[in-house]
């Protein structure tokens, strides 16, 4: 096949005599929608995803875990309880704080909380392969997102070509229809 055409079936619509200016415009818009879909979508995910996985990283590096001694009965019958707790910061002074521990313990249990930075109670970080995934998922949920926008913008755009498209054909038909209503002979 040589090039004029190949040229010829890639930009079949360029030379049609039926093509409106509508047509050129709607193709650009879906052109448009896709590369947004494909390469923006790409960015978004990358972008998202490392953000998130620099933030799930801080939060590792941020806090630690302590060692404290259980001040309540946790008896509940659930995966974990509030319970009152009391523990000793690095700096040697003693804290007492609510936080979530295992159920089932009773007064004087040591359990492991976790400490952020500034010396308050806080929950365990984010694993580093948790973390990965989680961040894979609000990348992916951004992606989303910038999909559900681009379409729907093209769209909406669409919609306004289609209506500027059934009006005209609407005015067409209007000033061709008397003509054909001549009888001949």
């Amino acid at each position: 096949m040589n090039g004029k055409t190949h040229r010829q079936r890639l930009w079949r619509w360029r030379s049609n005599p039926l093509r409106r200016h509508e047509d050129v415009v709607e193709a650009w818009i879906v052109l448009v929608m896709w590369l947004v879909i494909l390469v923006g979508g790409a960015i978004v995910w990358t972008v998202t995803a490392r953000a998130a996985d620099e933030e799930f990283a801080r939060e590792r590096a941020d806090r630690h875990a302590v060692s404290a001694v259980l001040l309540t009965d946790t008896l509940l019958d659930t995966n974990r309880a509030p319970a009152k707790v009391r523990w000793t910061a690095a700096d040697g002074t003693i804290h007492t704080d609510r936080t979530g521990v295992p159920a089932g313990l009773t007064s004087g249990a040591t359990v492991t909380v976790w400490q952020d930075g500034t010396g308050h109670l806080t929950t365990e970080p984010t694993s580093g392969a948790e973390a990965r995934a989680e961040a894979l998922l609000f990348g992916g949920a951004a992606a989303a997102a910038l999909t559900g926008l681009a379409y729907g913008t093209a769209a909406l755009a669409r919609r306004r070509l289609d209506r500027q498209r059934y009006e005209q054909w609407g005015a067409e038909w209007d000033a061709a229809g008397p003509r054909w209503d001549h009888k001949t002979g």
